[in-house]
């Protein structure tokens, strides 16, 4: 049974109150006060309240465009009206909700601290909350601090392992072993650090398929216009475009030409023939005279 739904007597049964009173309106964690029209399936015309919940547990950790974030739970599902309606010939039973949902709704300008799970020279791969995925583009990388230190080659035999053991027996994540890591010019200090914690400034949000990630920045300045990746001018592609163009009628001219140079030699062999079958009548003509 999911936290939400578990049921209880004291103090440590009530974690929305506990969210409400430890994060603020602006906070990445908020719980919101919802209501929502359901379309219950007619198996839970006994148990609408079954119904709804199920139909509330597949939101959850999925965005929602409505709460502007991903929804963490669920909690306190009231029904608005105390009579369901079903239109027409439809068995579901349509339900005004209302619940508080727990919601995880980062914004732009937002400091997170995530973990380094993969580094490449074009980006830095983190997990925020050990679930959500965030990354920093080199562009707001500041590569006058760090810079990018290549690992040791996978088929490498010594060092091609993706998990080692250090002194102690323990395992050391992949990403510090192998596929490289950002280190500090001066000091040579891994990015992160021996917690690989790194603290970026939300600068951007990606939704796919109701998944969230984050777009992060390192740099002092996040937001300066030196830090956005301009794509190629308008006019460099009208240009190529039009020097593809003038190719194509260069090579629809040069087809022209080859045809109507085929149709002159087929007309000269024609009246070359002509001529030879005119010469061998007029010998004949001459041998029978």
């Amino acid at each position: 049974m999911s936290p939400h739904k578990r049921k209880g007597h004291g103090p440590t049964d009530t974690p929305s109150k506990r969210l409400k009173e430890s994060h603020t309106s602006g906070g990445e964690f908020r719980v919101v006060k919802t209501i929502l029209t359901l379309s219950v399936p007619p198996i839970f015309a006994a148990h609408p309240k079954a119904g709804v919940e199920e139909l509330l547990d597949s939101m959850i950790m999925r965005y929602n465009p409505s709460l502007q974030g991903v929804i963490l739970s669920h909690s306190n599902i009231t029904f608005v009206n105390p009579v369901a309606t079903i239109q027409r010939d439809c068995p579901f039973l349509i339900c005004k909700i209302a619940f508080d949902a727990t919601v995880w709704s980062p914004q732009v300008g937002f400091k997170l601290s995530g973990k380094v799970n993969l580094c490449s020279p074009d980006h830095i791969s983190l997990l925020v909350h050990k679930t959500f995925n965030a990354s920093i583009p080199r562009n707001h990388i500041p590569t006058d601090i760090w810079e990018f230190e290549y690992g040791p080659a996978e088929n490498d035999p010594e060092f091609g392992e993706e998990v080692r053991t250090n002194e102690n027996g323990k395992e050391q994540d992949g990403e510090h072993s192998t596929g490289g890591k950002w280190v500090h010019r001066v000091t040579g200090d891994v990015l992160g650090g021996d917690n690989g914690l790194v603290e970026v400034t939300v600068v951007g949000l990606t939704v796919a398929n109701e998944m969230l990630s984050v777009l992060g920045s390192l740099q002092p300045d996040p937001f300066s216009p030196r830090h956005v990746v301009h794509p190629p001018n308008v006019e460099e592609k009208s240009e190529s475009g039009d020097g593809s163009e003038s190719e194509d009628d260069s090579e629809e001219e040069g087809s022209d030409d080859s045809e109507e140079s085929e149709e002159d030699t087929l007309q000269l062999l024609g009246k070359r023939k002509d001529a030879e079958e005119q010469r061998e009548r007029a010998e004949k003509r001459r041998r029978k005279g």
